[in-house]
């Protein structure tokens, strides 16, 4: 039996976004942070800066870790 004319669906659903892809140096810049930023803070520690160590070499070390995750909410 045909269906009626007012149970057919006249309307379509919009098509799906396609997901966004970012370029491939966000990834390469969240791992060179993220790894400077933890190299920094060994080197600290081990006491191997040629000044010595300083309190704004933890502060540098722990910046560029927050930059990375930053640069990370950027990452698809």
């Amino acid at each position: 039996m045909p269906k009626s004319k007012s149970k057919r669906i006249t309307r379509q659903p919009p098509p799906k976004a396609k997901p966004k892809v970012s370029p491939p140096w966000i990834g390469a810049l969240f791992f060179t942070l993220i790894a400077s930023g933890v190299i920094i803070i060994v080197t600290h520690y081990i006491g191997s800066f040629p000044n010595g160590t300083q309190p704004f070499q933890l502060w540098l070390g722990l910046g560029l870790i927050a930059g990375s995750f930053v640069v990370a909410t950027q990452w698809h």
